[in-house]
């Protein structure tokens, strides 16, 4: 596959629309045991400076350097001592913001996608989710930081076919705390590799009296 990586600037914009740019671009990541390709159709927004639910909300810290820039770059986090989950930062240089990896299809050899996820029980599940996603694509602490749009990077974004408008669709962010009722979710309409939405419970209303 040739490698001609998404522009940086193009990335350059707010988390909305850096969402909306990223549906269909696809991810290319080498691999021990082969290369894998998977085509984005799930994302979510986090904007630093106005967003309760985004890591950077409440300033710059080792962790989350990533999300203040430049764009194109992996911001790779362990969550909940389990798994690892991937964004890519948006926004110009020193602005806080990522998009989320939330789902994929797999474009590239299955052979050597269900080497890496063989307790996926069917090929939409070999994406479906952060983590998934992530333990895919190989993703780990050590990717942190990494430059998507470098050509020489194990880990490359390419631009994909356009999805159209009527395909798109928009809703609540799953499984956060807070501003979860904004619709910073899209997907692409249809896909298999879409989660199934799950409103986390708010503890102030599932608290016993």
């Amino acid at each position: 596959m040739a490698v001609r990586t998404l522009a940086r600037e193009h990335l350059a914009v707010d988390v909305l629309a850096a969402a909306r740019l990223l549906l269909g671009c696809l991810v290319v990541a080498d691999r021990p045991d082969g290369q894998v390709v998977v085509r984005l159709v799930e994302l979510e927004a986090y904007r630093g400076s106005d967003d309760p639910a985004a890591h950077s909300y409440r300033g710059r810290t080792a962790r989350n350097a990533v999300m203040f820039g430049p764009p194109g770059h992996l911001y790779v986090y362990f969550v909940y001592g389990l798994h690892f989950c991937a964004n890519i930062s948006c926004l110009p240089d020193g602005e806080p913001g990522a998009v989320l990896l939330r789902g994929a299809e797999v474009v590239s050899d299955l052979v050597t996608a269900r080497l890496a996820r063989p307790t996926a029980r069917s090929d939409a599940d070999l994406a479906r989710g952060p983590a998934r996603l992530a333990t895919l694509l190989g993703l780990r602490r050590e990717h942190n930081g990494l430059d998507l749009t470098d050509p020489t990077s194990p880990v490359r974004l390419l631009p994909g076919d356009p999805i159209a408008a009527e395909q798109v669709r928009t809703g609540p962010r799953v499984g956060v705390a807070a501003a979860q009722d904004r619709p910073w979710r899209f997907w692409v309409a249809g896909s298999p590799a879409v989660s199934a939405y799950r409103r986390r419970p708010n503890p102030a209303r599932t608290r016993r009296r």
